[in-house]
């Protein structure tokens, strides 16, 4: 077994997946994917000036042929037993929100390709790895899904997302009853608010809309997903919801 174990973060960009990043490279050499080089770039490189180590691979999580490249590469990198002790699926895709009949083929399949598929595609080429690895790393093996209020509630005008949402919370389900007697924690989050990236502080503001009350901090995401992947084998949680103390629900 290779003495370098990996956290792999899927959907890296400003805000949460960032904060992921950050947060699992104080312990593991953490692999960077996101469809663009520029949603990864900065992030490989804060974590790597400050003492940790990361890489990224520019990575379409739709497409089964670009995923199994992106492993192939780390492969070569990172040595044929690489390990992963930690992978989290943050991926998704812009909500397109219009009425129904409105609503083209095209558009409505692209929550499905990244959120379905892309989930399906991340969770065969991470899981055996997480299996093998199993009684060796520190904390139990995990993978985790980022969900949003559209995984357990649709709305008017939104089903494209939802679909996509409810797809991903179906396979994390599913994988959490086959793997966890295994050993592995497959964890599903329901993030129910706005999530704070400077963008959305700045438009709020902006706005005249409070944002102390309503936005969910991407850190404090992460110290729920950093629990999940060191809580103990005799008391996983499968599913949490999160959100800030203002929100409607």
């Amino acid at each position: 077994m290779s003495s370098c174990l990996v956290a792999v973060v899927a959907g890296v960009g400003r805000g949460t997946g960032s904060a992921i990043a950050h947060k699992f490279a104080s312990q593991y050499l953490v692999v960077c994917l996101a469809r663009n080089l520029e949603s990864y770039e900065e992030v490989v490189s804060n974590i790597n000036k400050s003492g940790g180590n990361a890489i990224g691979v520019t990575t379409d999580l739709s497409s089964a042929k670009s995923v199994k490249s992106s492993f192939d590469r780390l492969e070569m990198e990172l040595g044929g037993d690489f390990g992963i002790s930690a992978a989290v699926f943050n991926a998704s895709t812009r909500p397109v929100c219009k009425p129904f009949l409105e609503l083209t083929e095209d558009e409505y399949a692209g929550g499905y390709d990244i959120l379905g598929r892309g989930a399906f595609l991340f969770a065969q080429a991470t899981l055996p790895r997480l299996v093998k690895l199993v009684n060796v790393s520190s904390h139990p093996s995990s993978l985790i899904f980022t969900g949003a209020t559209a995984s357990i509630k649709s709305f008017a005008e939104f089903v494209s997302f939802s679909n996509g949402k409810w797809v991903l919370r179906s396979l994390a389900q599913s994988f959490a009853k086959e793997f966890g007697p295994q050993g592995v924690q497959v964890a599903h989050t329901i993030i129910d608010g706005v999530i704070g990236i400077p963008t959305t502080v700045q438009a709020m503001k902006e706005a005249g809309k409070d944002t102390q009350d309503t936005l969910i901090s991407p850190e404090a995401i992460v110290d729920a997903y950093w629990y999940l992947h060191t809580q103990p084998k005799s008391a996983f949680s499968w599913e949490i919801d999160i959100r800030p103390f203002g929100e409607k629900w």
